[in-house]
């Protein structure tokens, strides 16, 4: 088949629309219409439905849309091999990771990363969901578990907890907690145990919540249940690596902990080789070693 009416077809599909792919394309509408016709007519078939709002692809179109997906994503990462050299890291790479690790941790770090390479594009995706990394929705991840799709290289970074903290200054205008008992008496910040979470969290928030407390602040992401904590809103349930950053946080109930949460970096097989990949790993796996340091130093005060 030729390959241009096969882009040509790609984009359309994508698209849904001989005016939008000719715009993608840089080509007038006319012509797109004539290569997909000449595509159609090649095949002896029908690709699209043609109807008032747009096209949809017919079953023969389908199977051949997921034949030049697979294509395009091949290109994309043979360019990105190509692109990608031993002096020089840049492009773009796709990183996705949980709305609590992205905004607590990898966000704060990412000036470092782009003072080494200046030229790198981070497209992040901070979402609870996992993506397909086999099928490229993203470059790298890290998560919050062990990944289970095949055919991907994956790293173990470190164990985190969630565990209970406050300010010094809250504590100040408050009697401190020495029991779980006592938490009625003070404002628990959290997130909803039914809002997307890991499971070790979200039995904690669960277990906590259960002690018929009188007041509470629930957030729908562990940014949220942070800046409740500094403002000196109450205590918070939040994972323990905040306190690199943050180290005047004080541990409340230190026996009340959540299980061990494991945090995995995970990238395609394929990508083994790239520049920005390599780089994005090496810089991540240095600044958790700094984090473990300097949380060893802060339990050693």
């Amino acid at each position: 088949m030729d390959w241009d009416k096969l882009r040509i077809f790609h984009a359309v599909a994508d698209a849904g629309s001989l005016t939008h792919a000719g715009d993608v394309l840089h080509l007038s509408q006319s012509a797109v219409s004539r290569q997909i016709r000449a595509l159609e007519d090649s095949l002896g078939t029908t690709l699209f439905h043609r109807h008032a709002r747009g096209l949809i692809l017919t079953e023969q179109g389908e199977l051949l849309f997921e034949a030049t997906a697979a294509m395009v994503r091949k290109l994309d990462t043979t360019a990105a091999r190509i692109r990608d050299s031993e002096e020089h890291v840049f492009g773009e790479l796709k990183v996705t990771t949980t709305t609590g690790f992205g905004t607590l941790w990898l966000v704060p770090r990412l000036a470092k990363l782009y003072a080494q390479y200046p030229d790198l594009k981070v497209d992040l995706m901070l979402e609870e969901r996992v993506l397909d990394l086999p099928m490229r929705e993203a470059d790298v991840a890290i998560r919050m578990k062990e990944p289970n799709q095949q055919d991907l290289i994956r790293r173990r970074l470190l164990n985190i907890r969630m565990r209970l903290y406050a300010t010094p200054e809250y504590l100040q205008q408050t009697t401190p907690p020495r029991r779980i008992e006592d938490l009625t008496a003070h404002r628990l910040i959290c997130q909803n145990p039914q809002t997307p979470q890991v499971s070790s969290g979200a039995l904690l928030a669960k277990m906590l919540l259960a002690q018929s407390l009188n007041s509470t602040l629930m957030v729908n992401n562990y940014f949220g249940v942070l800046q409740g904590v500094l403002s000196h809103v109450g205590i918070g349930i939040l994972p323990d690596y905040v306190t690199a950053d943050f180290p005047d946080l004080v541990r409340v109930l230190p026996d009340i902990e959540s299980t061990e949460v494991p945090v995995f970096l995970a990238f395609p097989e394929e990508l083994r080789t790239s520049r920005r990949v390599t780089a994005f790993r090496d810089f991540v796996v240095e600044e958790i070693n700094a984090t473990r340091k300097q949380q060893q130093e802060s339990e050693l005060v």
